[in-house]
This record gives C-alpha cells, structure tokens and sequence, in this order.
C-alpha cells in the first residue's frame, strides 16, 4: 500500500509503524540561510516561498525567480533567489540581525520583529462558530498523512461556498501554515473571503501568517492566546475557535452567532 508523502515505515518489535519524517530543513535565500526548521520533507517548493511571504522577506511570489531543493548528509537545503529589489532588502535585514548570539530577543530591534505591524484591514464577512465546525470537520477528512502517522497538523484553505481548497501537513503548526501559503500564492488562489482553519492551539505568529495571508478568518479547534486575540482584533481578522463553552468568535464582525457547541 502506498504511502503519502512524509510518511514512512519503521521496524517495530511487532513488526512495522508507519511514522511521519522529520527532518531538517534550511530555508536559503540568496545563499544565506534564514532559518533550519525540523519539518515534514514534502511540499518544499510551497515550504521556501511561504515561509518568504509569511515573514515579510518578499511581498509577491514573483519576487522569487528561481527555488531548488537540494538534499545533504543530514537534512535539505530549499533555496531561493531573490529578484534584486527584495534580495537589497533581504540584505539589508541580516546586516540589522548582526549581533550577539546566546540571548534570546537581542535588544529593541527584536522585540519589534517579534511583534512586527500586521495590514490593518476593516473586518470583513467571516464564517460564524457553526461554520467554523464545518470547515474543521472538512479539514480533518482530508488529511492524510495523519489518518496515516497520527503525528501531523495541518493548514488548510476554506470558504463557504468551495469548501476546503487546499491543505498542507507537517509535524510543525508554523510550518503547514507556512507551506499553505506558499501553495495558495503559487496556484494564484486569492484569500480575501477565505478562512485559514488550523489544528493547533492559536498563537500569536500564527496570527501574524494568517493576516499577511491575507484571509479573513482564522479558524482553530483550541483557545487562542490573549495576544492572539489581541493582534487579530488589531489586524482586522476574525478568529474563531474553540472556547470555555464551545466555539467562540473572538473577533470578528459584530451581530455574528457568538457560539456553537
């Protein structure tokens, strides 16, 4: 029986378990590797643009004019590289990185990033709770590669009237909404009435993915943080998920059902 990407057998004492890889992977751009994270080694292609879009390095997908995805000794290398205006400003950005290492947030400039201005965008017609369960119940039809590993989150695309559009899975949460992204931008799926629906806990840098996304709600079947609530509100996102008594809109446009169980 054929696997789905990111899956994998392994020897058990009882015979053998489909488990899901994990592996490192480099995010490169312009030669420079921005990030290593531990990731699923599917979709990478979707991996190394979304990750750019999410964080701000580039603001389109035609700022990336060329990716490869190179395999090493011990992980995977997914390049990129810069048109040169945004390879300028990529530049421009590690120089500012430059400092001490061991320190966790290393002074002002950090803090800014970590809490970096989203788009403010006036709220926009959104999926209430009920709606909300639809697109959960969708999304986790869908997966997969965890109906195979029982190991994975996903990120999925979801509106009303298409239902679920596209869904990424990786062992991270960041990283399937960065893949998710990336795979949106490509196929040229605009975002504006959709909702992100998540299988995480919602925190605040999902929040920030989701509004530079650019979709108007953010969906999820655990409680968010109270920044998250707090950023979301700011930037013009509905979220929705799940509450002390069910699911809850925690922002999002006013005279909408406040929950269903």
């Amino acid at each position: 029986m054929s696997l789905p990407a990111g899956a994998t057998r392994v020897p058990v004492p009882a015979g053998t378990e489909v488990l899901a890889e994990e592996v490192p992977v480099a995010l490169v751009y312009d030669g420079a590797t921005q990030a290593v994270m531990m990731a699923t080694p599917a979709d990478l292609e979707d991996f190394v643009l979304g990750f750019a879009l999410a964080e701000g390095l580039i603001d389109s997908p035609a700022e990336i004019i060329r990716t490869e995805i190179v395999a090493q000794p011990r992980g995977i290398e997914a390049r990129a590289w810069l048109a040169a205006p945004a390879g300028a400003r990529f530049a421009a950005r590690r120089r500012a990185m430059a400092g001490p290492v061991g320190c966790g947030l290393c002074g002002l400039d950090s803090l800014d990033q970590a809490l970096r201005q989203l788009p403010a965008r006036p709220m926009r017609a959104a999926p209430g709770p009920a709606q909300a369960i639809r697109a959960l119940d969708d999304l986790r039809a869908a997966q997969a590669l965890q109906d195979a590993t029982r190991a994975v989150h996903a990120a999925g695309f979801w509106t009303e009237a298409g239902g679920l559009i596209a869904l990424r899975e990786d062992v991270g949460r960041h990283n399937a909404l960065d893949k998710l992204a990336g795979a949106l931008a490509l196929a040229g799926i605009a975002t504006e009435g959709g909702a992100v629906v998540m299988t995480s806990r919602l925190s605040v840098d999902l929040v920030q993915k989701a509004a530079t996304l650019g979709a108007a709600a953010l969906i999820s079947p655990s409680a968010p943080t109270a920044l998250a609530v707090a950023e979301a509100g700011a930037a013009g996102l509905a979220l929705i998920a799940r509450g002390r008594d069910g699911f809850t809109r925690y922002t999002g446009p006013a005279g909408a059902e406040e929950s269903a169980a």
